[in-house]
């Protein structure tokens, strides 16, 4: 998405009002939940992130996606780059790969639910694409399948993906001049449940966010308030959204995504990132943080320990 850097900049930065709107006041909103509104009073937490380690393989340049599974860190990147899935030890150092068995388009985030790793194939820069799919892939042998999804209203873009332990998957939209929807397999089917489709996709609501000052973007202010990734820890209990400066920790006792992402999120101030795209909870809580590099040098993982525990999930 480089390319588009410099006009959605520009396009950002003449609407960060909209972003900032008070709850349930943003465009767009829409579905069956209402409006997640903006998480413009996000309280701000002074836990800071510190480097895990560097890759140094060059075909880890656009990093997009993230998951650990505690002994194992699996990467994938972005259009052009999304054909396999790089393994990585704790060190960043390349294990092995795993090919993408059907050809994607943009794969721009992943997760892991029931023993596979699920990329979302929904990048559409250019709000073209009529489907976007989910692709289930298993981490040993390779064998994989496509899961053909629509929206309800029109093509969108969107880098995020949520599973929660209920196996619903739930799709964040990345939006320009308007507040991003939250989406998911009409009537909450989960993961099992997805055949070869299409299946149409219901929105359940939506979600902005204010601008910040934290450093570390492509874009200026922009890159504040636009979603680029997200995760959910391994209980279930805490939901991470990220854009590309901060990252947002919702509670979720119930593991409810759609209930945790009308809540006020704890906000930690992301590291100082080229175009960070990619987060990922580990099981024991921590959460990882990863960057394309922009044309830049590779960019390090880094590591929020005890990013679980910043939650409180009985407020």
């Amino acid at each position: 998405m480089r390319s588009r850097l410099t006009v959605l900049a520009l396009a950002v930065v003449g609407s960060a009002v909209v972003a900032a709107a008070p709850a349930g006041a943003a465009p767009g909103s829409s579905g069956p939940t209402g409006s997640a509104g903006s998480s413009s009073g996000s309280a701000a937490s002074d836990a800071r992130f510190e480097t895990l380690c560097t890759p140094t393989d060059p075909g880890l340049a656009e990093i997009s996606g993230l998951v650990s599974t505690g002994d194992k860190i699996y990467a994938i990147g972005d259009s052009g780059t999304d054909d396999e899935v790089w393994v990585l030890d704790d060190d960043c150092r390349v294990t092995g790969t795993v090919a993408v068995p059907p050809t994607p388009v943009d794969v721009e985030d992943m997760a892991m639910a029931g023993g596979r790793l699920w990329l979302s194939d929904t990048g559409d820069n250019n709000r073209v694409r009529q489907q976007v799919s989910l692709t289930d892939l298993d981490p040993v042998t390779g064998a994989g399948s496509m899961h053909r999804l629509t929206y309800p209203d029109g093509p969108h873009d969107a880098e995020t993906l949520l599973v929660g332990s209920d196996g619903r998957p739930v799709i964040v939209t990345k939006e320009i001049l308007a507040a991003s929807g939250i989406y998911r397999p009409a009537g909450g089917a989960t993961l099992d449940q997805l055949g070869p489709g299409p299946a149409p996709m219901e929105r359940i609501g939506q979600i902005a966010y204010a601008p910040t000052d934290t450093p570390g973007s492509p874009m200026p202010v922009a890159g504040s308030i636009l979603v680029t990734g997200g995760a959910v820890s391994a209980d279930g209990r805490v939901v991470a959204v990220r854009t590309y400066t901060d990252v947002y920790l919702y509670p979720a006792p119930d593991g409810d995504i759609a209930a945790a992402l009308t809540r006020t999120p704890v906000r930690v101030p992301m590291p100082n990132q080229p175009q960070g795209e990619a987060i990922a909870f580990t099981p024991d809580g921590d959460l990882l943080s990863a960057s394309e590099a922009n044309g830049g040098p590779l960019a390090p993982i880094q590591v929020l320990r005890g990013a679980t525990a910043l939650v409180d999930l009985g407020a």
